[in-house]
């Protein structure tokens, strides 16, 4: 058996290490619900937007949004123009995922720019994370990835800055439903995205919804498997109380509890030498109510 890289070798990886330790995948889609993205082909680094050569007041502003997760996007291979693309992305509506999108001359326009009136935009939209600063794995993993789904899919790829769960590389957001995928190949993300492209969710490689807590992410993906459900819609979080989650399917609502516990310690990414612990996630049935499969 081939042995995993020592913690201190400059070989290690730390999505292979995650793969060999069957760390869970489930449960771990980032949790912001309002998203902005901005286009931007220079270069990235490890704070993308900080570090960037974005004018300083578009900097200051995109650092300074509340409760906005920004990320830096860009053509693969760094294609731009014209203009300057904007989307934005709020997975919390209460009628589902909406997406609008903007183009504009300057980016210097994104500081007053109401993102309340950018026009809808319901493309699909493939992000791959590709930022080698932040994770190596990223940038090995996901630059195949947006290569083959740009040949496939030229207008919605995007190469983007920071999806989290570095250990998952390749990881991508595809929107506008908000699932999450990791530990993908070239040939994986190609078969993933044509799945959410007919409406159906490749439950195997994703990490959950984004917008949702990790517990809910974790109860959705498990209904899933247990009634064989991948349709887009067939599944739906209609609650999170504590650690009861309920549950739209079509045999009706079910409400599971979802327990956390600390997993092993473990390296998070290639970057830090640090060990930490992730959440751990198991569904358990609540008594007297309508409930989901043991």
């Amino acid at each position: 058996m081939t042995s995993v890289p020592d913690p201190v070798d400059g070989d290690f990886r730390c999505s292979v290490a995650s793969a060999r330790a069957a760390q869970q995948l489930a449960g771990t889609a980032p949790t912001e619900a309002a998203w902005l993205f901005v286009e931007y082909a220079g270069a990235w680094g490890r704070k993308a937007v900080a570090e960037s050569r974005l004018p300083d007041e578009v900097r200051s502003f995109l650092d300074g949004l509340d409760g906005v997760r920004v990320q830096l996007i860009r053509r693969h291979r760094g294609a731009e123009g014209p203009g300057t693309r904007i989307f934005s992305a709020d997975l919390g509506a209460v009628a589902g995922p909406v997406v609008r999108a903007a183009v504009l001359e300057d980016v210097r326009d994104v500081v007053s720019l109401d993102r309340e009136t950018m026009e809808a935009y319901d493309d699909a939209l493939w992000l791959v994370c590709t930022n080698g600063r932040r994770d190596v794995c990223c940038a090995e993993a996901g630059r195949p990835i947006a290569g083959a789904l740009a040949a496939r899919w030229p207008e919605a790829t995007w190469e983007t800055t920071h999806l989290g769960g570095h250990r998952f590389a390749g990881t991508l957001l595809a929107l506008p439903s908000g699932i999450a995928l990791g530990r993908l190949s070239a040939e994986s993300a190609v078969a993933a995205c044509r799945e959410i492209a007919a409406g159906r969710v490749p439950v195997a490689s994703s990490r959950g919804r984004a917008g949702l807590s990790g517990a809910a992410q974790f109860a959705e993906l498990h209904i899933r498997r247990e009634l064989g459900l991948s349709g887009l819609d067939e599944v739906v979080v209609t609650s999170v109380d504590g650690e009861e989650v309920g549950l739209h399917t079509p045999r009706g609502p079910v409400v599971v509890r979802v327990d956390s516990s600390p997993g092993e310690l473990a390296r998070q990414s290639c970057a830090d030498l640090n060990t930490k612990s992730a959440p751990v996630y198991e569904v358990r049935s609540v008594p007297g109510r309508r409930r989901a499969p043991d």
